[in-house]
């Protein structure tokens, strides 16, 4: 199994790992439109029959630690966790200028980051270890964005999970391919995710009256508030985020 850094172990370890738990990692490589990715998928081996399936989206430094700690977490609970590969093979970024530069190619290029999610979904939707009837996708900053723009696309999914992420409301609303429930996390003292933000978006979603969605807002969490070891982290709605995730995985995998 993959080794991670102290920070994130401490991270994993939230989570208990139940006894004869068996979980096991692989870096998996695939791609999408010639552009080598690189993903990383974890399970638990102990259970044999199909699992539901999460997604897991980076945030905009790239595919680095962080999104492999949370896949971890993920298949300590049952689930079949994949942390997609956005960017492209070894493009991880640390400071903000690259970081802006990378993911600003995808915001401005909706339809090249939907398909970079499909292209996760699809490997993901093969894999004999999934129940393809059952599958999440979740994203943290810039993923929980990349999330959600694929939950327009179509996709059979039972829900999608923004944490953090940008909201980017369409005119006119483009809402009517959603297939899943959708769970939105978003700090109150977001500087990117201000209330007008939030407000258009909730908007946007109104105009479909049979879609399922639910907004809750942390009070003082800034943007990428459930990053540990940035000045950001808020610990509190760190725990409850990720509280608000596990049960609402629990309730649409049900």
């Amino acid at each position: 199994m993959t080794e991670l850094s102290p920070l994130h172990q401490e991270l994993v370890d939230t989570v208990p790992a139940g006894a004869g738990t068996r979980i096991e990692t692989v870096t998996v490589a695939y791609e999408h439109d010639g552009q080598p990715l690189e993903g990383y998928a974890a399970h638990d081996a102990a259970i044999t029959e199909r699992k539901p399936a999460v997604i897991v989206v980076h945030d905009w430094t790239g595919l680095r630690e962080y999104p492999k700690a949370r896949a971890q977490m993920l298949a300590r609970l049952g689930y079949y966790a994949f942390a997609a590969d956005i960017y492209g093979t070894g493009r991880r970024f640390e400071s903000a200028d690259d970081c802006a530069a990378e993911a600003g190619k995808y915001y401005g290029d909706l339809p090249l980051m939907r398909a970079r999610v499909r292209a996760a979904y699809d490997l993901v939707a093969e894999d004999p270890a999934v129940d393809l009837e059952r599958i999440v996708v979740i994203g943290y900053c810039f993923g929980g964005s990349a999330a959600l723009e694929f939950s327009r696309d179509g996709a059979a999914l039972r829900g999608v999970v923004s944490l953090h992420g940008r909201l980017i409301a369409h005119e006119p609303a483009e809402v009517g391919a959603i297939s899943g429930a959708l769970l939105v996390l978003t700090g109150g003292a977001d500087d990117v995710v201000p209330d007008s933000a939030i407000v258009a978006f909730q908007d946007e979603l109104r105009t479909r009256a049979d879609l399922d969605w639910q907004v809750t807002v942390y009070s003082g969490a800034d943007h990428a508030f459930s990053l540990p070891g940035t000045p950001a982290y808020h610990p509190v709605a760190d725990r409850r985020s990720w509280r608000d995730l596990v049960a609402f995985l629990e309730e649409v995998f049900a």
